[in-house]
């Protein structure tokens, strides 16, 4: 069965940080471009941050993340993870981990990918 699981998620107080995994079983995550997500009570899925694969990878951010999150590859480990620094109350939400079909090439930050895991909450409360 091919599937996407994320970890990591629980409850932070503002400014501080929390490191989101994703795994998958049944296929090679290193082989595709990954994308984060997120949703918030009430509001519509946001792109928060992907990555590329292949020899060179490369990243984007949404506007409300740059400078707080950082999406990295272990190969090794074959996990895509999310670090979030400086955490605040409206990064409260569930977060998605997501993978293309295809087999290497850029990532987007709209959600045009095939494969999805359930969700890891992450709520940012004092």
């Amino acid at each position: 069965q091919l599937q996407l699981v994320e970890s990591g998620g629980g409850l932070v107080q503002p400014g501080g940080s929390l490191r989101l995994s994703c795994r998958a079983s049944g296929f090679n995550l290193n082989l595709r471009p990954i994308g984060w997500f997120r949703r918030a009570p009430g509001k519509e899925r946001e792109g928060v941050s992907c990555i590329s694969s292949g020899s060179r990878t490369t990243t984007n951010y949404a506007d409300s993340v740059k400078g707080r999150f950082t999406i990295s590859r272990d190969n090794a480990q074959s996990t895509v993870t999310l670090q979030m620094n400086s955490l605040k109350a409206e990064d409260t939400a569930v977060y998605y981990c997501a993978a293309t079909e295809k087999l290497f090439g850029q990532c987007v930050l709209s959600p045009n990918y095939y494969y999805w895991g359930q969700g890891t909450q992450v709520t940012v409360s004092s």
